[in-house]
């Protein structure tokens, strides 16, 4: 491999991760796990779309609201 293609490969795993960690910060991959769970747990449930996950968590979220800012 030349050393202008290491470079890029390691920026490439660096994004990922970095990708990865600011997903997970922001809560942008909850739908991923929910899914993953279903599966793991409840494989027989029928598995909601993305916009169907994220309408009722954010309706669960105005029904019982916790700790947070707004």
């Amino acid at each position: 491999m030349t050393s202008g293609a290491a470079m890029l490969g390691r920026a490439r795993r660096v994004a990922s991760s970095l990708r990865w960690y600011v997903r997970g910060v922001v809560g942008e991959d909850a739908y991923d796990r929910y899914v993953a769970h279903l599966r793991a747990t409840h494989p027989d449930a029928p598995i909601p779309t993305e916009r169907e996950f994220w309408r009722e968590k954010y309706a669960e979220q105005e029904r019982n609201p916790k700790t947070r800012c707004c």
